[in-house]
């Protein structure tokens, strides 16, 4: 087993290695002086990755294992959708039509964008980059057909009305057609060279615990460039990313920090800061409903009610969040939320004696030991996965497990790394899991991922979503009843049906909203983005960080 001190031992090793492969791609590291006392402007924005230990030089936006900052820095979307203030700003694109009757969505792309070779941005790249998507990942199957009606001029064809369209099909990041049309197998092509229309597209520097991105040299908003790059560094843990916060060797840290007033904004109170608002995903406990006896309501339930969230957040979560309530939903749909709904919830409020009597009720009995067995007589056990390098979520699955043992219940926790992990989750093979749900415009994708009939694939398929399998056929004719409707009053009493339908079914157990994990210190860049300023969030794996990379400016000294 390591202990605490190996680990911290590990953790300073690693950060000492990162640092290092920085440095041997530039003399300066972050906060380093020129020799004459001010602080180096040609240095990059330094961001740490606390989940690869290695990076692989792969710049293609359609495989799993693509290199951060892809999708954030090299490829853009038409729209951009920030969640921490409901906007959505136009991108590549300048404005956007629907027809009356839904089933067109007509894009103007702006003009004058080109491509980090000079290109000219054109319609072609988004009817190409839909092509692949479908061929390559699957999904859109309200798509009918992509057309390019002149060089600016896009028109998305959908099968039928489909209100979610727009944002889904707005926020899809654009290739080049000129690029990809030539790959022979686009889905394996590693991409080392990409050609995009982001701020920073051009790899100037690549180790495999560190690279670097410099200014795209045809970027449509010039003046905007004005970091000098961006440094990603590896790290397998969260413990290594942590330690080069605090001690000032990243600019940007966008991972979970325990104690973070100690551990990082004390040790210079006057730079560095962070903000983290609830508006990520939903994480939820979620249960194989394939198998017994996660297939019954009432045990998803119980087992709900076991759950001392309030501990889950002050210890897990630091503090950093909020319980889940009834309705599912995160921090980002607090405008759809059925506040009276929310206010009378009971499966997501801790009851042991709740929980116990109604196991009892559903035939779980519990035994002179205390222990409950299964129907078939077999003890009720079970595992809950996570990913080793997660930290927080970690103790989560400690809490839970000490929990669950008040109603009788003997729970482990199984915790690979992520790729098993997740692996699992995908197959259908796991037991229980922590995990994350869809986070879109609109709560219609997290009921969409966690109840439909439509996201449910066979024990063995290989899904993206609806791990547990769970299916609703009522959700489904909610669903179908918001994607018809372009009436926001109707699409929110669509919704209050919907938060209705979750806590009547339970179909995950919702413990907390993931918050927007971001630290950063403004000691040589400033412009970012804060409670009061909210015009991104501070994660660097949302679509919004394009907009941070675009504001953010050096500090003059």
């Amino acid at each position: 087993m390591m202990t605490r001190t190996t680990r911290s031992r590990r953790a300073a090793r690693l950060a000492g290695l990162a640092l290092a492969a920085a440095l041997a791609l530039t003399a300066c590291g972050p906060g380093a002086s020129d020799g004459g006392g001010t602080v180096a402007s040609d240095v990059p924005l330094t961001i740490p990755r606390e989940d690869m230990g290695t990076f692989v030089r792969n710049f293609n936006p359609f495989s799993p294992n693509v290199a951060p900052m892809t999708q954030q820095a090299v490829y853009e979307p038409m729209i951009i959708f920030n969640p921490a203030d409901g906007s959505m700003t136009p991108w590549l694109a300048s404005e956007w039509t629907t027809s009356k009757d839904g089933k067109d969505i007509v894009f103007t792309l702006r003009d004058g964008v080109q491509w980090s070779d000079g290109e000219p941005l054109v319609a072609q790249d988004v009817v190409t980059t839909f092509d692949l998507q479908k061929e390559l990942l699957g999904g859109y199957e309200y798509l009918d057909s992509v057309e390019a009606k002149d060089d600016r001029t896009v028109v998305f064809h959908l099968t039928e009305t489909y209100s979610p369209a727009l944002s889904e099909l707005g926020q899809q990041i654009v290739i080049p057609d000129h690029v990809w049309s030539d790959m022979e197998d686009p889905g394996k092509a590693t991409n080392e060279a990409p050609v995009g229309t982001g701020p920073y597209t051009e790899v100037t520097a690549f180790a495999s615990q560190s690279f670097d991105l410099g200014p795209n040299p045809h970027y449509w908003q010039p003046d905007k460039q004005q970091i000098p790059g961006i440094r990603m560094l590896a790290f397998a843990g969260n413990d290594g990313a942590n330690l080069a916060a605090a001690n000032g060797e990243v600019d940007w840290a966008p991972q979970f920090i325990p104690n973070i007033e100690q551990a990082f904004v004390a040790r210079d109170p006057e730079h560095n800061h962070y903000w983290f608002p609830p508006t990520g995903a939903m994480i939820s406990w979620q249960l194989n409903t394939t198998r017994e006896p996660y297939d019954d309501v009432d045990v998803r339930k119980a087992l709900s009610m076991a759950i001392d969230r309030e501990q889950v957040i002050d210890v897990a979560m630091q503090g950093y969040t909020k319980p889940a309530d009834c309705t599912g939903l995160s921090g980002g749909y607090d405008t759809w939320r059925d506040e009276d709904l929310a206010g009378s919830c009971t499966w997501t409020t801790r009851d042991v004696d709740a929980a116990n009597a109604l196991l009892d009720e559903a035939g779980y009995a519990r035994g002179a030991d205390g222990t409950r067995t299964l129907k078939d007589g077999k003890p009720f056990t079970l595992k809950i996965s996570v990913g080793s390098t997660s930290s927080d979520w970690l103790s989560v699955a400690d809490i839970i497990s000490q929990n669950l043992a008040d109603v009788g219940v003997k729970a482990s926790v199984d915790a690979p790394d992520w790729s098993a992990v997740t692996a699992s989750y995908e197959d259908g093979t796991f037991d229980t899991g922590i995990v994350w749900s869809n986070n879109a415009p609109t709560p219609y994708q997290f009921y969409r991922g966690v109840m439909s009939t439509q996201t449910v694939k066979p024990v063995g398929e290989q899904t993206f979503e609806n791990y547990h399998r769970f299916g609703d056929e009522k959700t489904d004719d909610l669903l179908d009843e918001f994607a018809a409707s372009s009436d926001e009053a109707g699409q929110h009493d669509v919704v209050e049906r919907l938060q209705a339908e979750f806590d009547a079914q339970a179909p995950v157990v919702p413990l907390f909203p993931s918050p927007e994990w971001g630290a950063y210190t403004d000691a040589r860049f400033t412009g970012w983005p804060t409670e009061d300023n909210p015009y991104a969030t501070l994660s660097t794996r949302a679509p919004t960080a394009v907009l941070v990379l675009t504001s953010l400016r050096p500090v003059q000294g």
